[in-house]
């Protein structure tokens, strides 16, 4: 199997449920320097940068679900909101209960002022921070790829039907128990890694996904050989080609080490 680009979720999928990597990945980055490892996450850039600096510059990082790709600290791919759209998913956010928005843009994050057991948890997928109380006017200074949906109680599933008439060139996804991210109907970690197989010359069939939720499905369908997490959604492992153990039983490094 001559494989060339590997594709890697994080949350669920690499990270084990202590968001820990696994202990020998960055030596397998180091011993495949032929391969392109791509972290594919929800996740804001400058977040996913912090778990890797000893080989940050080794990797290509598709953030914001798709939203950005960096390389060597430079976008090499982008795919903006339209302002008006932006503004139209706040008034949605801001009339469902328990719901906080984040807006994703390619220098930092932008939230209104909040809870600290609310701050914990977006801190979490977003280093560079705004709090602001003019949301709206300080996040369009930036390029907004995305708006993250933070919903109390883990009640994300049950708040998308909110979603269900957004305007057709937006998509909103479910990325979590806890989280709903919406952003351009053409965005998506697979439309991310696409791009990152025309610019190398890399064909779908030299390339690896794992991944474990919904918000991972176009990432497996442009990847020949497609990997759900045993822990995974139900409906991600109908689409993937094989079935890995967990994240928190080595189910990525397995399949890795056997390249």
């Amino acid at each position: 199997m001559n494989i060339k680009l590997v594709a890697l979720d994080m949350d669920g999928t690499l990270l084990d449920s202590g968001k820990k990597l696994p202990a020998d990945f960055m030596d397998w980055v180091r011993q495949h320097p032929d391969i392109k490892t791509v972290i594919a996450s929800g996740r804001q850039y400058y977040t996913l940068v912090k778990d890797f600096l000893p080989i940050k510059d080794s990797l290509i990082y598709v953030a914001e679900n798709g939203g950005l790709v960096f390389e060597r600290e430079e976008i090499i791919y982008k795919n903006e909101m339209k302002k008006e759209d932006i503004l139209d998913c706040l008034k949605i956010i801001d009339s469902i209960k328990g719901t906080t928005p984040i807006i994703c843009g390619a220098k930092s994050a932008y939230m209104r002022p909040a809870d600290e057991s609310i701050l914990k948890e977006v801190r979490i997928y977003y280093d560079h921070l705004k709090q602001t109380t003019k949301l709206y006017e300080d996040a369009i200074q930036d390029t907004i790829v995305k708006v993250a949906v933070f919903v109390e109680e883990k009640q994300a599933e049950s708040a998308m039907n909110h979603f269900s008439n957004i305007k057709r060139r937006l998509s909103a996804v479910l990325s979590g128990d806890s989280w709903i991210d919406i952003a351009n109907q053409t965005v998506n970690k697979g439309v991310a890694v696409t791009a990152i197989q025309e610019m190398y010359g890399i064909d779908e069939k030299e390339s690896m996904a794992f991944g474990d939720y919904l918000n991972d499905a176009e990432l497996l369908k442009r990847c020949g050989e497609s990997y759900c997490m045993e822990n995974g959604h139900p409906d991600l492992k109908l689409m993937a080609k094989y079935i890995t153990k967990s994240n928190d039983n080595d189910g990525v490094m397995i399949v890795l080490r056997s390249l």
